[in-house]
């Protein structure tokens, strides 16, 4: 998070310094009291305030912004749609899924600056993607072509693009405002890329399909070991539900075939029932 040209960097629990255990709670409750300490020791109003969030921090700065609607923007660096989406292609949100931005960033009223690299091979860019349609105040976002997961600060667009948007976000409303439609233009033609996302959300209907096995330790392992064994803890509370959804399906079928030869078997009762009677 970044106070107008004062910074304030911090570590979410169980990460860094920080002491305590890594959870979506604990971070989100890192995060306003972070928020508590510029506005009480500080005197920052919501309308000084950037926030930054990168990778699994994306979902605490997305869960703020939600809730301060008068907040100057948002800086979302190689960010999620949701913890689950980062290991499988699922295309609505669980009730144990983590950070689901994807249903938190359509409440986010400041422009937001989304920043991904298209080689990016612990959160698919594509994630930044679809964030960025979902915006209700899009900046002009920055696909860094060949950029990784962890190394996007070393490309000199990355710290150019960062201060025009600093630049932009400054200004009154009003000037904010036509910046805006200019940038809503220009990006008419690649919005009509969400073709893409069709495509993408289209290749679940198939079945909610895990990555294949292969992939997922390497992705959990890449990213940081604290958000890692979130997401990993994740994946096993999905791959359950599914095992136990699986045997749900697997004796519904299993009655509805006994009941359909309870029911072959009493018809012929009452077959011989009438015939012994006619």
């Amino acid at each position: 998070m970044c106070l107008a040209v004062r910074n304030l960097w911090y570590d979410y629990s169980g990460y860094g310094q920080s002491s305590g255990k890594p959870s979506e709670q604990n971070t989100y409750s890192d995060i306003e009291a972070v928020y508590k300490c510029l506005e009480e020791s500080y005197g920052a109003k919501q309308e000084d305030i950037i926030l930054y969030g990168q990778s699994v921090g994306s979902g605490p700065t997305l869960d703020l912004a939600a809730r301060l609607p008068q907040l100057r923007a948002v800086v979302l660096h190689s960010p999620i749609l949701s913890g689950l989406r980062v290991m499988y292609p699922v295309k609505r949100s669980y009730w144990f899924d983590i950070y689901k931005n994807i249903d938190k960033i359509p409440l986010v009223n400041c422009p937001v600056l989304i920043v991904h690299g298209t080689s990016d091979e612990v959160v698919d860019c594509s994630h930044g993607k679809q964030l960025w349609e979902l915006c209700k105040e899009k900046y002009e976002p920055l696909w860094l072509k060949g950029g990784n997961h962890c190394d996007l600060e070393l490309f000199p667009e990355y710290i150019r693009h960062l201060k025009k948007f600093i630049t932009t976000v400054e200004k009154s409303p009003s000037q904010r405002y036509s910046f805006r439609r200019s940038t809503d233009q220009q990006f008419e033609q690649p919005r009509k890329s969400t073709d893409v996302f069709e495509v993408t959300r289209k290749s679940t209907d198939r079945r909610e399909k895990p990555r294949k096995s292969t992939d997922k330790p390497e992705k959990v392992k890449n990213m940081s070991s604290n958000g890692g064994d979130m997401l990993e803890k994740l994946r096993m509370t999905f791959d359950h539900k599914e095992r136990s959804r699986r045997s749900v399906d697997c004796h519904e079928k299993s009655r509805k075939s006994v009941d359909h030869q309870l029911e072959k078997g009493r018809k012929s009762v009452d077959r011989l029932d009438r015939i012994r009677t006619g």
